[in-house]
């Protein structure tokens, strides 16, 4: 690794200053327990961070850019952290930087053009709904194999995203106070995930909540600050406070996407020296997963589902969100589900938005214990509400040819409300 002569800092990232090197992180993160170099660690990365800020490392550093690259963003660390390191967000103010001397990678930049906007998305996601159909992408998968490893994940990713017969019909609200609230559609998520949306939409209403249209809404902007795009972050984060502020003034924003959430949850951060900091903020506090909601509310309890079920936390609810026990509230809340342990189910899957485009043989690596646990506790069905989580989990499920459905927990509930 090149050290250059020191320079003005780039950066202070002082979102770090609390790190003492314990070492508490090392054994919470994935990579590191896949590679075992102390770089793929969130100490390592630390340090790397810190010669950065200081300018004692330059941003087109190849070893430095390797190791970032490599993080997963699951904030893991965080969670068993003792200091309170804000190792997430120094991290995309890291690759902010870094983003600022290197152009996006082919596969970002893309992605993120068309996610930016929603008229992009529409034809991308009209094929790829057509194509997962003809059920091709699945026998296409398992066809590739070792050969084309990049292209099977892929095709077996959009095979995953196929909605169940089982259609979550309309009802009636279960209470007779009725309020409202808005529900964060996204792009991912309204593109390929509408019998998501349809659920959620069945077990708010079943909860007492209508759910009202909110237009003008876009990207939450996740992946791009992920990706160290901060500049398209902002700008998505604007246009979605005065859509919400706009369409629905004070109503809760119901997210069901946990990456999502975590993302719109930290918009008064994202947004703290812009005009429309105060507004960003107010947003935040309103924004809840809609387990959280759900949680709140009872939730109501729906017919029998004589399911096997087991439970995935995704990273960016249960560590970026700290929501832990309302997923698994929602689900005992249908009578004769058998909800069974799921050994690592607090670990990352491997998916954290394009990482599994980007680096698709340690994503792999971080996904078969994953798929190890799962064949060991056999369910029916895995549940998890990340869209990122479901593709990236499923399709593993897929290419070992697992008897396992992934699907979002309030699907689940759905079902049961619908039966």
């Amino acid at each position: 690794m090149s050290i250059a002569a020191a320079t003005a800092p780039v950066h202070g990232f002082t979102g770090l200053d609390p790190c003492v090197h314990c070492g508490f992180c090392l054994p919470a993160c994935p990579t590191y327990e896949t590679t075992s170099d102390e770089a793929d660690s969130p100490r390592g990365r630390i340090v790397l961070m810190r010669a950065l800020g200081r300018g004692i490392l330059q941003a087109d550093d190849p070893a430095l850019t390797l190791h970032l690259d490599r993080c997963l963003g699951c904030r893991g660390c965080e969670s068993v952290c003792p200091s309170g390191v804000a190792y997430g967000a120094a991290l995309e103010e890291a690759r902010a930087v870094i983003t600022a001397t290197r152009p996006l990678r082919p596969v970002e930049r893309t992605a993120l053009w068309i996610l930016a906007r929603p008229e992009r998305q529409r034809l991308l996601w009209w094929l790829s709904r057509i194509a997962r159909g003809t059920r091709l992408p699945r026998l296409l998968a398992r066809g590739a194999g070792g050969a084309a490893p990049r292209i099977a994940a892929m095709l077996a990713m959009l095979a995953a995203t196929a909605p169940t017969r089982r259609r979550a019909a309309r009802r009636s609200p279960g209470t007779a106070r009725c309020d409202a609230c808005a529900v964060l559609t996204g792009c991912v998520m309204d593109g390929l995930f509408g019998h998501v949306h349809d659920a959620t939409e069945v077990a708010l209403e079943a909860n007492g909540l209508r759910v009202r249209s909110t237009a003008g809404q876009v990207c939450c902007g996740a992946l791009a600050a992920h990706a160290g795009d901060l500049a398209q972050a902002k700008a998505l984060a604007r246009e979605n406070v005065r859509a919400f502020d706009a369409a629905a003034p004070g109503l809760p924003v119901v997210v069901n996407s946990a990456g999502c959430g975590a993302m719109l949850k930290s918009y008064g951060t994202l947004l703290a020296d812009d005009p429309l900091a105060d507004a960003a903020t107010a947003f935040s506090t309103r924004v809840r997963d809609v387990s959280e909601v759900l949680a709140e509310r009872g939730p109501l309890p729906g017919g029998p589902l004589a399911l096997r079920v087991a439970y995935d936390a995704p990273c960016h609810l249960l560590h970026a969100q700290r929501v832990a026990d309302a997923p698994l509230l929602v689900l005992a809340a249908i009578p004769g589900l058998d909800l069974v342990p799921l050994e690592g189910s607090d670990r990352c899957c491997g998916s954290a938005g394009l990482y599994a485009l980007i680096e698709p043989e340690l994503s792999q690596a971080v996904l078969a214990p994953k798929l190890d646990a799962i064949e060991r506790a056999a369910p029916d069905v895995l549940a998890t509400g990340n869209p990122g989580c479901l593709m990236h989990i499923g399709a593993g499920v897929v290419l070992r040819g697992l008897a396992v459905e992934v699907r979002h927990p309030v699907e689940l509930l759905a079902w049961s409300y619908t039966r």
